[in-house]
């Protein structure tokens, strides 16, 4: 198929159903009562957000799915794709609804959590293994060398796969936020796929239609919120791209914001527990720069020019 085809129709396709997905959500989980809890200990100007439809990442997690399984028969790759960006959806989602619909205020309790990830990524490893030609070689970016990482993959693999999709998880705490920087992640690897004809772009173009459609609705003042169910699902689909291209290590510098909302909280936490000092005015840092008299329109506008900026920088080493 035709590379402007393959990327162009999915992306249009994939936008008109998360747009007109959205406009059909909304009253619907506005009528269940499926609105967002905001904590007490939070910026104070997020309490006025509270009641406002989450979960909403079904619509985009939809529009992607849908359009993508089209492809599947001439784009085998972008199955694992799929695979883990519904999977890790499918945790967000059950903890989703135990929160907000059966109104159980902790969800999963962390270790359940932990382990759903943790079954999500199993899954999606034994798939990669053993219906693709993924094995532990990866590409060193910036050095047009590959290195067979045997058994160390594993480990990595278990470490990147996690740690991006709890990146996505606390990078999803502004209006828009999640959904603007990945899809500029997106488009990156679209471009990596092209140009490594890893057959994942019409997967790639979709998620970054799905998400834009879905901006309409998320942007400031964001008529509904992703959840759990889409920051799991965007972290998922993130790992699983950089896996496909054998470019683990290129997830460090293009979800640089994912990786540094979990940093701030590490640091934090322990700053804390260690002096009874806190490095940050809140965290993820996000809230930092919030509580320091950024809008949030202007945290999300900086935080997606970064990414931008770093994908730039990244595919030099396409």
């Amino acid at each position: 198929m035709d590379v402007k085809l393959s990327c162009l129709v999915p992306a249009l396709i994939a936008f008109a159903l998360s747009a007109a997905l959205g406009w059909i959500a909304i009253p619907v989980l506005k009528r269940i009562h499926f609105g967002q809890f905001v904590r007490d200990d939070g910026p104070e100007s997020h309490l006025k957000k509270a009641g406002t439809p989450t979960m909403g990442g079904v619509v985009f997690i939809l529009a992607f799915v849908i359009t993508s399984v089209f492809y599947i028969k001439d784009y085998p790759n972008i199955v694992p794709v799929l695979l883990s960006t519904f999977g890790f959806g499918v945790v967000g989602f059950i903890d989703d609804f135990i929160k907000i619909g059966l109104k159980r205020s902790l969800g999963l309790t962390p270790l359940q959590k932990m382990l759903g990830l943790f079954l999500v990524a199993v899954l999606v490893l034994f798939y990669l293994m053993y219906a693709t030609d993924i094995d532990t070689v990866v590409k060193i970016p910036f050095m047009a060398k590959e290195v067979d990482l045997k058994w160390f993959y594993f480990v990595l693999y278990f470490l990147m796969v996690l740690g991006t999709v709890n990146g996505a998880n606390f990078t999803d705490g502004l209006d828009g936020l999640a959904s603007s920087v990945t899809a500029v992640i997106a488009v990156f690897f679209t471009v990596g796929s092209v140009l490594y004809k890893t057959g994942m772009e019409p997967a790639t173009c979709a998620l970054f239609g799905a998400l834009m459609g879905f901006l309409f609705y998320n942007t400031n003042p964001a008529k509904m919120f992703m959840g759990d169910t889409g920051s799991l699902a965007l972290g998922g689909f993130v790992a699983s791209c950089g896996l496909m291209m054998r470019q683990p290590f290129l997830i460090i510098i293009v979800a640089f914001i994912y990786l540094i909302e979990v940093i701030s909280v590490i640091i934090q936490v322990a700053s804390y527990k260690l002096t009874g000092k806190r490095v940050f005015r809140m965290a993820p840092i996000h809230h930092h720069f919030e509580l320091g008299g950024w809008a949030e329109t202007r945290v999300v506008a900086m935080f997606t020019m970064v990414t931008v900026i770093l994908c730039i920088i990244a595919g030099i080493a396409l």
